[in-house]
Parts: structure tokens; sequence; C-alpha cells
């Protein structure tokens, strides 16, 4: 029987994904785990394996299309099989309850000026959008090899891929100008990576990653599908979803002596220093632990509490803010978090996150520190709960103690942004006293 192939779903609340190309035609052998089609959401552009080793068939949906996650978007053919073996749901696009109900009468052939298809030739013209008075007949009827024949000859006259290359490295040539047929591919059988493509970019002076691209005065720049995506799912998420923020102060006396102490064991190790973003990610999880509904999402069923606690981070690309997951951060040392955080940033930066790195995420931080903002609130991650937006540390004078001594403290500002259709105020308050202590000492996260 043909093996379906489904479009994987890359995150809880997904529904659909962008085709943007399929590196193999209907007919073409595929072999299991190889790259066939290549799709965007709004965090990253990843490749689809295929299913099972075959014969491609059946293709649902084109490039520069969306596609339903969770369906099946073509079908692998085996030795020996053929398209007469797919079965007839497979070879539909509209919804299973419009299928069970298709007359008779919907399957007969359609007619246009002078032209008559049959059923199967008609519905494939029909799924690849094509127009069946420009499809030449070879008999009275317009056949299914007429529609095939039609498809070889177009792709005959403009190949879909012109130059083998990763997405993170189409992606790069595309911000960054650079023609891909101009840049010497260093992987498999020539393929363009991404390094290939910052080294060409390097060479003729293009902007290097991380840094804000520059347009002229007056110009209109189009939006990107990663662009267009993350306006749509921030913009549902703040239109749809009660917020509410609880902000608090957080003297980072103790906790910077504890990084400090950390990062002289780990400059004697050879190991990298630990960063802020990585101890709060370690405090964070340990915090949700007693906290169960700011790890959590609203479904159609109900609350989902969630067994992981994934902790997401948000990381600043050209194309705007990309979330890269930590998964089981409650169960990693700090060691562990701050080195995959490294490695996840750099992945994010250089547009080669997988989508195993960035789903699965069920609580959030976003950290401006960086950029000296002291303060701000942060959208909620959908279908997350909750997100903690962090600001910059400031020196700054505060009483230390009950007989009113003052010391220069590190302090630092912390929002919660909850989600107040699962989570109260007054459960959000109690998270945050939680993490706001075990930050102020450290030493609860050993007890």
């Amino acid at each position: 029987m043909p093996t379906p192939f489904i479009m994987p779903k890359m995150d809880m609340d997904q529904e659909s994904v962008f085709i943007v190309e399929w590196l193999k035609k209907e007919g073409e052998l595929v072999e299991k785990g190889e790259p066939v089609i290549i799709v965007e959401t709004d965090k990253i552009t990843s490749e689809v394996e295929a299913p099972a080793s075959g014969k491609l068939a059946h293709i649902l949906y084109g490039e520069n299309v969306e596609a339903p996650v969770t369906e099946v978007i073509a079908y692998i053919l085996a030795e020996g099989e053929s398209e007469a073996d797919l079965p007839d749901s497979g070879t539909q696009t509209a919804p299973a309850e419009e299928v069970l109900e298709e007359t008779e009468e919907s399957a007969q052939p359609k007619e246009t000026p002078g032209k008559i298809a049959t059923p199967l030739a008609a519905r494939m013209a029909k799924e690849k959008n094509l127009d069946l008075s420009l499809i030449p007949a070879e008999g009275e009827k317009i056949t299914k090899d007429d529609i095939v024949a039609y498809l070889k000859e177009g792709d005959q006259v403009q190949p879909r891929v012109k130059t083998p290359a990763t997405p993170a490295a189409r992606r790069l040539s595309s911000e960054r100008d650079v023609a891909l047929d101009q840049v010497e591919g260093s992987g498999p059988r020539g393929r363009v990576q991404a390094a290939d493509v910052l080294e060409a970019a390097s060479d003729q002076k293009a902007k290097f990653i991380g840094i804000e691209p520059s347009f002229a005065s007056g110009e209109t720049v189009p939006l990107s599908n990663m662009r267009r995506r993350i306006a749509d799912r921030l913009t549902a998420s703040y239109q749809e979803t009660p917020h509410i923020y609880l902000t608090v102060e957080v003297d980072m006396f103790e906790a910077e002596q504890s990084r400090k102490r950390m990062n002289t064991l780990a400059v004697e190790e050879g190991s990298s220093p630990i960063s802020v973003t990585a101890y709060l990610v370690r405090t964070v999880a340990w915090a949700l632990k007693g906290h169960s509904m700011l790890n959590a999402s609203l479904t159609d069923e109900g609350i989902a509490v969630w067994e992981d606690i994934n902790i997401g981070v948000a990381t600043s690309i050209d194309e705007g803010l990309i979330v890269s997951v930590i998964p089981n951060a409650d169960r990693q040392s700090i060691r562990e978090i701050n080195q995959k955080l490294r490695y996840l940033t750099k992945q994010a930066r250089e547009g080669a996150l997988t989508r195993e790195e960035v789903q699965g995420g069920t609580f959030t931080i976003s950290n401006l520190g960086m950029y000296g903002i002291q303060s701000f609130t942060a959208i909620i991650n959908p279908p997350q709960s909750a997100i903690l937006a962090v600001g910059a540390l400031k020196r700054k004078p505060i009483v230390v103690d009950d007989q009113d001594n003052i010391a220069v403290r590190p302090m630092m500002i912390m929002t919660l942004g909850v989600d107040h259709r699962l989570v109260d105020g007054a459960v959000a308050a109690a998270f945050l006293a939680e993490l706001v202590k075990a930050v102020e000492n450290p030493e609860y996260l050993l007890m």
C-alpha cells in the first residue's frame, strides 16, 4: 500500500506551514530520510524528510502555498505500486466531512470550451491550479497522462531547483543579496551550506549577522513570510489572550556573587563563563516545578499541564525574534544550560536552527538587558500561559536590612506576563515571589 507523506506538526498550536520548495518532483525516486520538501513557519525554514523509500506521487500542495499540518501532502509508491493503488481519500484536498458527502455528480467529467477531462484529470488540474483549456490532449479527453506531460514540460522550461542549497543557505542568500549560483558549495554533492553563503557575503562586504539591515529612506520593505507569520501570531496572541503583568525588582547581589564563583571555576576548567540568561533559565525551571499553571496551555479540551519544563529563550535575528528551546531545563545543570544556550544562539543567528530546537516550549524568557533596557512587557508566545521579561542589571543604592542600612546593589526588573484565562493574579504573584526568593538566595536550589 502506498505510504502517505504527512506534513509534520512543528509546534503545539501550529495549523499550517508555507511550502517554499519541493526538492523532488512527481515520479522521482526518494530515499527514506532524504530531504524532499522545504517549508517555512513563523520560526524557522526547515526540510521535511521522506517517510519511506520509493517514487514520489500525487503531490497535493504545490510551492508557495499554505499546507495544513498532520494531513497527507503526497504519497510514496513502493516498487510495483502505481497511482491506481492510491486510496480515494488520499487524493482529496477537501476536509474529510466534504469528501464523505461528495456525490457521483461531482465526480463527472468537467467541461471547458472545446475540452473534456476525465474525473481524475479534472481533480489533478484543480489541485494544481491548472487551466484545462491550456492543456493539449492526445485523445478526445484530457487524461491524467496529459496533465503529467503538461507539468513535466513546465518543469523542463523552469526547473524548481537550480542550485542545491540548505534552507539556511537560501535564506541567508536572500538576506545578504548573494547569488546562490555564484557560491561554491562545500556540502554533499556540492550543496551550498549556510557557511558558504556567509563567506561569500563577507567577500563582497555584505552585512554581518545580527546587525539590523539598513534600508534607503522612503523605501518600502516587503514583509518576508517569516516576518508576516510572526506578525499574525503575535497579533492573535495580543488580541485573543487577556494578558496581566506583574513587576518586581530583584536584588541580584547574591546571584552575581554565585555566578562569579562559578565562572572562576569555569576559567580553571577551560569552559565558557555562565551567562545571566543561563542562570535565570535554571532558576525559573526550579520555580516552575511548584507552580504548574504557569507551565500549561489552554486547549479545546481544557487546561493541559505539561510534565516537561521546556524553557524557550528569545533570540534577536535580522527577521525579528526567534525562540529556541532548552528541553527539560529543570533536569539540567547551569553548565549544561549555558552550553546549550551558546549553541542555540549561534544556530539562530546563522539561520541554522532545526525543527527540534524550536518546538515544544512551555515557558519563555525574553532578556533585553544586554541592550540596556531596564523594564518592558512581552507578548505571550502561544500556546504558553506565561512569559518573563528581563531587564538590565543596574547598580543603585537600596535599603538592605531592618536597620535601614543602605548599600549599592545590582538590581534587575522582571515583568511576568500571564494568560488570565488560566492563571489568576495571586497564582502569578506566588510564582514570582518564589522566583525572587531563589534568585536572591541561590542556596534554595539545593534544598
